[in-house]
This record gives structure tokens, C-alpha cells and sequence, in this order.
């Protein structure tokens, strides 16, 4: 059996009062997070969302195999048609495929088929999972905990997007496989995302809603 390699690993040795006071400011700073259908198409240099995705592929990722991959779509032509794909989709959501029930789970927040951030957002990241990888010959290697691998590189990037400063939204125009056709992308990949990503519109305004609070969500033994 081959041995692989190893390195030191190394991080900083903080005592428990500065634990405690990174920790509480990270989260004060993350729970400012909201998700934002109001966009400005005010430029975001592109080193902002090199940096970000960077970050993302980052992530743990069964047997480290990084099942994922980024398309950043900026160029308006594709944008718009992505928005018209997405809207067809979104269109017949709304329109037969969602139940009551969701659809009124949904009025508090005012959306509908229409969505115009995908044209207006500077940037469109649009997250592929990789079911499987293909080499050069066509042949396939497996790909362990994907989806898990990817939800988690997903989360990566929606706090690296709200760490830079700017505003995204996880948008699942359901189902996704127009996005696979309109990006040329290979056969095992699938869809899992699209966020647009740039700063929030002038006159941006989000619900107001309240996060469950920790004994709601935690339970210690």
C-alpha cells in the first residue's frame, strides 16, 4: 500500500476568552447574511469572485475528489438567455408544479416566475456537481458523497460572498438541466446551484424575519 504524504498542520493557539470573542464576532458578522432578490449592476472586479470560488473549492469533499465546478457568467447575451430559460421553468412552478402549500409558504417573501436579478447581477455563479469524473478516454472514476460535497463548497461560497461585502441568492429554477445545455457542460455534470452575486440595489429591502433561536436548533448531551 502506497504511503501518501503528510505535513504538519498548524493553527493558531488561542486561549478560550479569544475563542470566544472571534467566535461571537464571526457570527455577529454572518447573521447579518440575508439572501437578496434586489441587485445593482454596479461592476465587481473579477479578483473578487476568483477569490471567492477559491475559497469555496476549499472544502472538504469525499475522498477529496472536489466534485464541483464554478461557471461565472458575466457576458449579458448569455445572461438574458439564461433568464428566459429559467423563467419558462419557474413560469410552470408557479403555475401547476408547486403545491398550495408551498406556494403560501412563499407569499411572505413576494416572489414569482419573474426574475430579473439574473440579468441585472453582475455575476452569475452557477454550481455544477460532478455525479462522476471522465477522463480524457471518456472512462469513469467514482465520486464519493457528492451531493454532501457540494452543499458544503456551497456554503463556503455564500459566507465568502457575504465576507467580501457583496449579496447572493441560492436559486433553484427546478429542473436545472438548461443550464447544462446552455453552458456546454459535460455529461456528468448536474446542476446543483445558481446564485447571482454583486452589491444589493439602492433601494434593496429584505423580509423581516426572525432566525430559530439556538435552543430550537441544538441539543446537548
Amino acid at each position: 500500500m502506497t504511503k501518501n504524504k503528510f505535513i504538519p498542520y498548524k493553527i493558531a493557539n488561542f486561549s478560550s476568552e479569544e475563542l470566544i470573542k472571534k467566535s461571537k464576532k464571526y457570527f455577529q458578522e454572518i447573521n447579518k447574511r440575508r439572501s437578496v432578490r434586489d441587485f445593482s449592476n454596479r461592476d465587481v472586479p473579477k479578483e473578487v469572485i476568483e477569490n471567492i470560488i477559491k475559497t469555496a473549492g476549499s472544502a472538504p469533499s469525499g475522498a477529496h475528489k472536489q466534485p464541483w465546478t464554478f461557471c461565472v457568467i458575466s457576458d449579458a447575451k448569455l445572461k438574458s438567455e439564461i433568464r428566459k430559460l429559467a423563467e419558462k421553468e419557474e413560469y410552470e412552478n408557479y403555475h401547476g408544479r408547486m403545491s398550495d402549500s408551498w406556494k403560501a409558504d412563499l407569499q411572505h417573501f413576494g416572489t414569482d416566475h419573474i426574475k430579473e436579478f439574473l440579468e441585472v447581477a453582475p455575476f452569475l455563479i452557477v454550481v455544477f456537481k460532478k455525479v462522476y469524473d471522465l477522463d480524457e478516454d471518456e472512462n469513469k472514476s467514482q465520486n464519493y458523497y457528492v451531493n454532501e460535497s457540494a452543499g458544503i463548497a456551497v456554503g463556503f461560497l455564500i459566507a465568502a460572498i457575504h465576507q467580501a461585502g457583496l449579496v447572493t441568492l441560492t436559486h433553484t429554477p427546478s429542473p436545472m438541466k438548461f443550464l447544462q445545455k446552455a453552458l456546454g457542460r459535460p455529461k456528468n455534470e448536474k446542476a446543483f446551484l445558481l446564485l447571482p452575486v454583486g452589491y444589493p440595489s439602492k433601494d434593496c429591502i429584505v423580509p423581516d424575519l426572525e432566525r430559530k433561536k439556538l435552543e430550537e436548533i441544538s441539543f446537548w448531551f
